[in-house]
């Protein structure tokens, strides 16, 4: 039967670039892949004529020999013109897609058996802002993976046992002979286990293993922000035959905090005070993280005014020294007067206004601006 041509395949236009014959080959690989079709010759037969049609595309010179000579231009059974081949190139490539499509590091043998890495997990984990400035430990319980007990990790029903693969004779691989090249792949059969299971067991449904629960516990180092990640080695899915297991990956988040508000290493909050504390001057006292501290508040401060406290932030990671506390002052004014409060603040209005703008730092500016409007 005479080939379709590679373009048509993949369903790509014969301009098409690097990318566009990767998606498209990804796309067709996760729906006709033998692992996802079992039994079916005609996906399994798809998958190859995706996979040869993508390996040749995808190799610059592969690619050009076709555009020129077509099947004849890269296949090594035609003769003269086998040299579509040389270089290993697009090998390669294909096993680099095939890992990003179907997970994990790839396979490599083991005990003549594909090992494969097992696949990385991501954790989500909130703090308080004191937890990440000060740093702590926490203990998470995350998904793991235990040998069954039914079945003692074979996979097979109990009293029965796995068979050795007659596809690939145990070693979890077939190889494909393309001329004088040879590629090998994940065996169809057994999914690179090696072997095959007639009769799985009930209680993993022929895995192996059961997924349960372990508490692992994380240090947290002080200083670290939102957003960052922590890698815990080999904390992740255990490997397939052996294979290493992947790695967890703890994300913080840091929760809202009632009086502070962090940015990078500075810290800010809103400190409220009377309109007499302002007015005249005092001396108060504010929350940082390491305890209660005292700041001079000048006479006449402002609402909006923002006064800083020196090293009271929080130490980052690779910080040599503490970042700052800004306080922004809130002149509050005062509300639910008393007749008594009402008589005497309206005596001190009175005794503000006949000596003009002398009192209100911004009066006089903002009505000569109302004035020039005017004019």
């Amino acid at each position: 039967m005479a080939k379709r041509d590679f373009y048509e395949v993949l369903g790509v236009p014969r301009d098409a670039d690097e990318d566009t014959l990767k998606k498209a080959y990804r796309k067709l690989a996760m729906k006709h892949h033998p692992d996802r079709n079992q039994g079916d010759k005609a996906a399994e037969e798809h998958f190859k004529e995706a996979k040869l049609a993508y390996e040749t595309l995808s190799d610059p010179q592969k690619r050009a020999a076709y555009d020129r000579y077509g099947h004849a231009g890269v296949d090594p059974t035609a003769g003269g013109m086998g040299g579509g081949f040389a270089g290993a190139g697009g090998f390669a490539d294909f096993g680099s897609i095939f890992e990003e499509i179907f997970g994990g590091s790839g396979g490599r043998q083991r005990g003549g058996q594909q090992v494969y890495r097992g696949s990385d997990l991501s954790y989500s984990l909130a703090l308080t802002l004191e937890e990440a400035a000060l740093g702590t430990t926490k203990s998470l319980r995350i998904p793991s993976w235990d040998s069954c007990d039914a079945c003692a990790g074979s996979g097979a029903k109990p009293g029965t046992k796995p068979k050795v693969c007659p596809t690939c004779g145990g070693s979890g691989a077939t190889t494909q002979r393309m001329g004088p090249f040879a590629m090998q792949h994940t065996c169809a059969t057994c999914g690179g286990s090696g072997k095959i299971i007639p009769e799985p067991c009930p209680a993993c449904h022929g895995q192996g293993r059961i997924q349960r629960q372990k508490t692992l516990e994380v240090q947290i180092p002080a200083g670290i922000d939102n957003g960052m990640r922590i890698r815990s080695s080999g904390n992740g899915e255990p490997g397939v035959n052996g294979g290493p297991a992947g790695d967890l990956y703890v994300e913080i988040q840091i929760k809202p905090h009632a009086i502070f508000e962090r940015d990078g290493d500075d810290l800010h909050c809103k400190i409220p005070v009377s309109m007499t504390a302002a007015a005249l001057g005092s001396r108060i006292e504010v929350p940082t993280l390491s305890g209660p501290a005292e700041i001079d508040l000048p006479e006449g401060t402002q609402s909006g005014k923002t006064l800083r406290l020196r090293g009271k932030g929080v130490k980052g990671i690779h910080a040599g020294h503490p970042g700052d506390l800004y306080c922004h002052i809130l002149v509050e004014t005062p509300v639910r007067l008393s007749e008594e409060q009402r008589k005497l603040l309206e005596q001190l209005d009175e005794s503000f206004k006949r000596d003009g703008h002398r009192h209100s730092p911004g009066g006089k500016t903002w009505a000569d601006k109302v004035r020039d409007f005017f004019k």
